[in-house]
């Protein structure tokens, strides 16, 4: 969703093909129950607290700034989510997960997110993470679990189409197992990318590196 100005309350929304099959059935099945808000487009270093015109003017800068369209890839359109976290909360919500992934071909890995500081607690979130991997073709496996909605179900299908592109799964937990092809090496020794962890509940969110090396 995206405002399309900042001076009228008017939501521009895209719907996903989910939402656009419910809305089609016109029987009531569509129903928005959730939405989730970001401040991306903001760059609050332009608050200015010596402005010349006074307080009511320290934030003009970000007020007037151009506003976000709604974009179809959530991943893309909101990076920095606003969350809601109990009143005193002194430390924000971070995730404990490995590192770094090193593992030879054919090597399997489980991660485990685990978020640290989120609601007073140490917990897995209950909408679980979405894992971003820079390019599929590292694993042959690449699988959320732990959540099994049909939504979630058909996103966690691996499908290698030979081509580097990203991969997103959504799950509590990681099932990786890195690829066994030899031709992606080519004459080098190991394969390169990046995993992007987010938690869907707090907005937390790690980049780890990720390295795959030839037998």
């Amino acid at each position: 969703m995206g405002y399309l100005n900042n001076s009228v309350v008017t939501v521009d929304a895209i719907l996903t093909d989910v939402g656009r099959l419910a809305l089609a059935k016109n029987d009531g099945t569509f129903r928005i129950t959730q939405f989730a808000l970001a401040d991306d487009e903001i760059d609050y270093t332009l608050y200015n607290p010596t402005h010349p015109s006074g307080s009511a003017y320290y934030g003009e800068a970000i007020v007037n700034m151009p506003l976000l369209e709604a974009l179809p890839q959530a991943a893309q359109a909101m990076k920095y989510k606003l969350t809601t976290l109990p009143r005193g909360t002194a430390k924000l919500p971070i995730l404990n997960v490995p590192s770094i992934v090193n593992l030879p071909q054919g090597g399997g890995q489980v991660i485990n997110p685990q978020t640290l500081n989120y609601f007073g607690a140490n917990q897995v979130e209950p909408q679980g993470y979405t894992f971003t991997i820079s390019d599929v073709r590292l694993f042959s496996t690449f699988e959320g679990v732990g959540i099994n909605t049909p939504q979630v179900q058909n996103l966690n299908i691996t499908n290698t189409i030979g081509t580097s592109v990203s991969k997103t799964v959504i799950g509590t937990a990681l099932n990786l197992r890195a690829t066994t092809v030899n031709t992606l090496f080519g004459g080098n020794s190991a394969l390169f990318g990046s995993l992007q962890i987010v938690g869907n509940d707090s907005g937390a969110r790690v980049s780890i590196p990720v390295t795959i090396n030839q037998a």
